[in-house]
């Protein structure tokens, strides 16, 4: 019999936790073919999450739990969820009931068919603002355009992964991480299910501009050197019309004897100019201290519990 895990990462879900146990028991008890295991990844949680895992794993033997040591990062936890679960493929979903349960039966009818990824894209965003939905949809065009490989827009980490996928993701253990961009680069073979994203039904979200934005940054700088060479095509061609300007006001005074004036305009050309190659400054460090994480060889992520037993 073919078991079947359901990694959902946690990070003060504490809320909406119970909801979501009643809705995935009856996916479970509708697929009895099947062995389950629902696996919590307790991402350093300061509200009662953990204890309410525990709690559940009590009720039923199908619910296990990894315990972190703090607060890494729901693509570090993912990544710790990939290395713990035990099935033949996985599904990933949020604890918020936004990825709804009831579309698991689809996804693992396409599986069963040969589908090595069954990812779920959103027809409707669900309750976003519209400066949100904009600067997510500009951030899907821009990594479009400038990586080697197809990235998937309205696409999240909602989604099945047969075994193969897993084990070739858990392969990949950079420190600076952007998993959706890792579930496009490992390939196989991917068929896309269209469903209508829901609200978050209890709590708050944990995400707002500021770690959407580093994530869209992680996501840039860990597929693609296009900032690099854009700041280099940048520079050589404000290096090339200032090379006509200067020729262009030398032969002005040359031939009409005009004396070359503008204090204003020569400051504005200096702040500009201070401005780009602070940019460019700011985009190659922005890679060097990538390197500098990488470098230092640390653990993604520690784990201190798995099912009531310490981790070595």
């Amino acid at each position: 019999m073919k078991k079947i895990s359901v990694l959902i990462p946690c990070y003060n879900e504490e809320a909406s936790l119970p909801l979501l146990y009643t809705e995935l028991v009856k996916v479970m008890d509708s697929c009895k073919f099947y062995n389950w295991e629902v696996l919590f990844v307790n991402d350093g949680s300061r509200d009662q999450t953990l204890s309410i895992i525990k709690d559940l794993r009590h009720e039923d033997s199908r619910i296990s739990y990894v315990d972190l040591s703090r607060n890494f990062g729901k693509e570090n936890a993912m990544l710790a969820g990939f290395d713990y679960v035990t099935g033949d493929c996985m599904v990933i979903m949020d604890a918020d009931l936004q990825d709804p349960p009831s579309l698991i039966p689809k996804m693992l009818e396409w599986w069963e068919k040969g589908y090595d990824d069954v990812y779920a894209k959103r027809y409707d965003r669900g309750k976003e603002s519209w400066i949100r939905k904009r600067c997510s949809l500009l951030f899907y065009a821009i990594l479009q355009h400038s990586t080697r490989f197809e990235v998937l827009q309205n696409v999240g980490d909602f989604r099945l992964l047969d075994r193969v996928c897993i084990d070739a993701l858990k392969k990949m253990r950079e420190t600076e991480r952007y998993t959706k961009g890792m579930f496009c680069w490992i390939g196989f073979k991917k068929k896309e299910l269209i469903f209508n994203r829901g609200d978050r039904v209890a709590g708050k979200s944990n995400w707002n501009f500021g770690s959407l934005f580093n994530l869209a940054i992680e996501g840039i700088t860990s597929f693609t050197t296009t900032p690099l060479r854009f700041s280099a095509v940048l520079g050589f061609i404000i290096a090339f019309l200032s090379l006509g300007l200067m020729l262009f006001y030398f032969l002005k005074a040359l031939i009409w004897g005009d004396p070359i004036q503008g204090f204003p305009t020569l400051v504005v050309i200096i702040l500009f100019l201070g401005g780009i190659q602070l940019l460019s400054i700011g985009i190659l460090g922005e890679y060097l201290g990538r390197i500098f994480n990488e470098s230092k060889h640390r653990p993604i992520y520690i784990a201190r519990e798995y099912n009531g037993k310490k981790v070595d």
